[in-house]
């Protein structure tokens, strides 16, 4: 690739006035000037080194994207068209704020540590981190970083999260089984962290406002580590028996379930009524289709990338925790009785 000195050789130019030229910076060239380098910009097919540029400025223009993948739970992550959708707004998003985006998925933590330390990015957005684990990277990591779906970060002051009213959802499926006459409803999940325990204390609430009792054997959980999860979904349609509804932590789990119970010959929803989470493109396109809790996930993606921005060039002055709203999204898996 021809450079801006080649260029300069070329024309009898100095370089400062073709780098001038190209960076826009034309107040002092004159119009025959201009046109001769644009000719040649064109003639010589002229790349910018980019990362030249960038180190000049001490900036890499690079967004890291770190997920926490869990073996048992994907063997692929981004086949969850949850989590594909979201990636995907997220690399337009910071795309067309002029970055470029980094992806790096690794089943521990130390992984994402490591990786995100030699990037040289100037900002991270992680995702799938339960617990405290996100706090591991916050201490090694300085620079801005947005996470997904975790909690407690108030106390960081280079971190923003990106949540939901995930207990209000699980809340709002309680409540629209109830008014739909169920009372025996069961909880399926395969934790009791993060997102889910949220989802969790929305659906005991829920029980409790219906003076509905609730018991641990209610509580379905998939034991990914012990089983695989055809076996998994197939031991949990047969306990579902014990339910007229369940209620499932995402949309993934309900499509699961809807097809362990279908294979044992019952049906849905006249033998058993499924409500997922998440409103992705796999219950939308399920048949029957899923009754779900809508959450906005482009919009996820697009605030994640956006507020990161802003924190990497020291605009950013909103909240420390940006909780999106959810909403009952009625479709054809849940039957009144």
């Amino acid at each position: 690739m021809v450079t801006i000195k080649e260029l300069a050789e070329i024309l009898n130019l100095s370089t400062t006035t073709v780098s001038n030229v190209i960076h826009g910076k034309t107040k002092e060239v004159s119009g025959a000037t201009i046109e001769r380098v644009r000719e040649a910009l064109d003639e010589y097919e002229y790349v910018p080194n980019i990362n030249a540029s960038n180190l000049a400025r001490n900036k890499s223009k690079i967004i890291g994207v770190a997920l926490l993948a869990r073996p048992d739970k994907y063997p692929n992550l981004l086949t969850d068209p949850f989590i594909s959708e979201m990636i995907s707004a997220l690399e337009r998003t910071i795309r067309e704020n002029g970055y470029y985006m980094m992806i790096y998925i690794a089943d521990e933590i130390g992984g994402i540590i490591q990786q995100i330390s030699s990037w040289n990015a100037d900002g991270v957005i992680l995702f799938g981190l339960m617990g405290d684990t996100w706090k591991k990277v916050g201490e090694r990591y300085k620079n801005p970083i947005v996470s997904i779906d975790c909690f407690d970060v108030t106390e960081r002051k280079n971190v923003v999260n990106i949540g939901l009213r995930d207990e209000e959802g699980a809340y709002l499926a309680v409540r629209h089984l109830v008014r739909k006459g169920h009372r025996r409803i069961a909880f399926l999940s395969d934790n009791c962290h993060g997102v889910d325990r949220e989802r969790f204390a929305g659906f005991r609430r829920g029980l409790q406002e219906a003076g509905i009792s609730f018991c641990e054997r209610d509580f379905l959980k998939l034991m990914l580590l012990e089983k695989g999860a055809e076996e998994c979904f197939s031991d949990l349609a047969a306990r579902s028996e014990e339910y007229t509804a369940v209620f499932c932590v995402s949309d993934l789990y309900a499509v699961q379930l809807a097809n362990a119970v279908r294979a044992r010959g019952r049906r849905i929803p006249e033998d058993l009524s499924i409500i997922g989470f998440d409103d992705s493109l796999l219950g939308r396109l399920y048949r029957p289709a899923i009754t779900t809790i809508h959450q906005d996930t482009e919009m996820k993606g697009v605030l994640a990338g956006n507020i990161l921005v802003q924190m990497i060039e020291e605009k950013y002055d909103g909240e420390k925790e940006v909780m999106l709203p959810v909403s009952l999204v009625e479709r054809d898996t849940v039957k009144k009785i």
